[in-house]
């Protein structure tokens, strides 16, 4: 039985310090990218372990095959979800996303089998997203999102940009 409709990730997320370098580093050894880059991306609300929180990242977005590859870098100065994976190494794997056709659905699945939500976010533009904590098990967490235009247009996007791409400007910035 598949568990909350996870057929596939669609993104593998590694957090990093340096963005620059990280995308010049995946782009070269792995060929992936070309990589867009939003910084300090805004979030309309966050709720970390329960609580109101704060999520601040700049994430560098790129494909890799055939699955989207994000770079995060955290700036968040308390706890995070991202320090909780990784602690002081700050680099690694961190997620694995998968789309789901019910974000509340899919969450409390994973909460009844051990992977409690970490974090649930609103990004400005009312994406909703859930970090469902499964590093006892798996060693990252488990991000889920619904697809909408918006989000599935953006992916289009960065897939379409690596189709012909020539390895030239790996780093892109979007507003």
């Amino acid at each position: 039985m598949m568990v909350a409709g996870l057929a596939r990730p669609v993104q593998i997320a590694y957090a990093v310090t340096d963005l620059e370098a990280a995308v010049a580093d995946f782009s070269h050894r792995l060929g992936a990218g070309p990589f867009f880059v939003l910084e300090h991306i805004e979030l309309a609300a966050v709720r970390y372990r329960g609580k109101p929180g704060a999520f601040d990242h700049s994430s560098a977005y790129g494909q890799w095959g055939e699955v989207m590859l994000e770079l995060v870098r955290d700036h968040t100065p308390g706890p995070s979800a991202v320090k909780d994976v990784l602690g002081p190494r700050a680099t690694g794997l961190h997620h694995l996303a998968f789309l789901v056709d019910n974000l509340e659905a899919a969450s409390k699945q994973l909460t009844q089998r051990g992977w409690p939500e970490a974090m649930w976010a609103r990004t400005a533009t009312g994406v909703e997203f859930v970090f469902a904590d499964a590093t006892a098990d798996l060693g990252h967490m488990i991000e889920l999102y619904e697809p909408s235009a918006d989000l599935l247009g953006f992916y289009a996007m960065v897939r379409g940009a690596a189709r012909d791409w020539d390895g030239r400007e790996p780093l892109r910035r979007l507003q």
